[in-house]
């Protein structure tokens, strides 16, 4: 139980995580790796080696210990890190491990202060987060399993389709090997996706966000090929060069706390390169219920040959009252609607329902981070701003 000494002592640790900075979760992880190797089935590696995790996780820590007295500041954060939890199927135990492992590191880095006083209360203090991460993701296992379609753990899928959608990007379609249906998910959400790629020592497990309409029968998801040479991706390597069509791979139920809200209101989408795939699960949807109010589309990407489902996006003007506009950052040619550059909010201002619509956002975090700050520039609420986030958890 987490008493008032408890939560005043962590507090006060607060100057001591500040010093250690990211040393602490770097060497935490290599710990908990060299102690637990099994792991490296879960974690992607790639965010071990750049770095992206350590730092995440030490951000997560310094928040907790900020606001261990006033959670609810830290609602949103918890709920999008649970998703993304139940996206690698983590389990009770696993946070054990997990614990254990933080308050060695603890005790090993700052012996002097790591008092017996002090080991109590983030034993205790870890004890509730792990408890709330338990119960939240708990709960999201038995909703998923007991909806229509539903399952628990890794399901098998076997790949139906596999069609390229723009020089880097191809899209998957996977349907159950059960032949059963399949749940239905919120537009904008993703799923998770294991392999063992052959030759490599470790399962691979990645998100990738489901790029059309629920259907009941089938998901797809639309991958970009990403780097080359050193820094290639390992999964999204691995999905364009060895998986065809037949293939089997094993998927946990859609996730996310991203997806597009039942309002009666304009919507702004905007997007990045691949981060345009959750928004043609949202188009999709909202040409299918026939969406009254006005659509705004803004996406930005490299090339003319590097934009995805630009004739899709197009096919659907018909149906939906929807504008469209495109930055290239090279193009030779540009038709109307579409811009040279980074994408700028001030170039169609006036045509965006600034006061009224709800704007998703979906890209490279420093695309995000520019277009959300552009966005509450020109007056845009910040309550009314929605965005995804792949890799560790951050905030914009």
């Amino acid at each position: 139980m987490l008493s008032q000494t408890h939560i005043q002592t962590v507090k006060a640790t607060i100057p001591l995580l500040a010093n250690a900075g990211t040393a602490l979760t770097t060497y935490f992880y290599e710990r908990m790796f060299t102690h637990n190797p099994e792991l490296k089935n879960v974690f992607n590696m790639t965010h071990q080696k750049t770095g992206r995790q350590p730092a995440a996780l030490f951000d997560a820590i310094a928040a907790y210990a900020t606001y261990i007295d006033d959670l609810d500041v830290l609602e949103d954060a918890v709920m999008r890190i649970a998703h993304k939890h139940t996206s690698f199927n983590i389990q009770p135990e696993q946070y054990e491990i997990v614990g254990h492992h933080l308050i060695e590191t603890l005790r090993e880095l700052a012996s002097d202060d790591f008092t017996p006083a002090v080991e109590e209360a983030w034993v205790a203090a870890y004890g509730q987060l792990a408890d709330i991460f338990i119960k939240i993701e708990g709960d999201l296992y038995q909703q998923r399993a007991a909806a229509e379609g539903g399952w628990e753990g890794f399901r098998e899928f076997r790949i139906a389709a596999k069609s390229p959608e723009s020089d880097l990007v191809t899209s998957f379609v996977f349907e159950p090997v059960d032949g059963k249906k399949v749940i239905d998910f919120q537009p904008g959400q993703y799923i998770g996706i294991k392999v063992h790629p052959e030759g490599s020592q470790y399962e691979e497990i990645r998100q990738y966000s489901l790029s059309t309409a629920p259907n009941g029968n089938t998901y797809r998801i639309s991958v970009k090929r990403e780097g080359d040479d050193s820094t290639a991706g390992v999964l999204s390597n691995y999905l364009h060069n060895h998986l065809n069509v037949g293939d089997i791979v094993e998927l946990m139920p859609p996730a996310g706390d991203f997806y597009l809200k039942q309002s009666a209101s304009p919507v702004v989408l905007i997007s990045a390169g691949v981060g345009l795939t959750p928004m043609q699960a949202m188009l999709d949807t909202l040409a299918q219920q026939q969406h009254q109010y006005p659509i705004s589309y803004l996406h930005a990407c490299k090339t003319p040959t590097q934009h995805s489902f630009k004739q899709h996006v197009e096919s659907l003007m018909s149906a939906l009252d929807m504008q469209v506009y495109t930055w290239y950052e090279n193009s030779p040619k540009l038709n109307y609607g579409e811009f040279e550059g980074t994408l700028q909010i001030e170039a169609v201002k006036d045509k965006l329902p600034l006061n009224s619509g709800d704007f998703y956002l979906c890209g490279p975090v420093p695309f995000m981070l520019s277009v959300k700050q552009q966005l509450v520039n020109v007056g845009v609420d910040n309550d009314r701003i929605h965005y995804e986030l792949f890799g560790p958890h951050q905030d914009l």
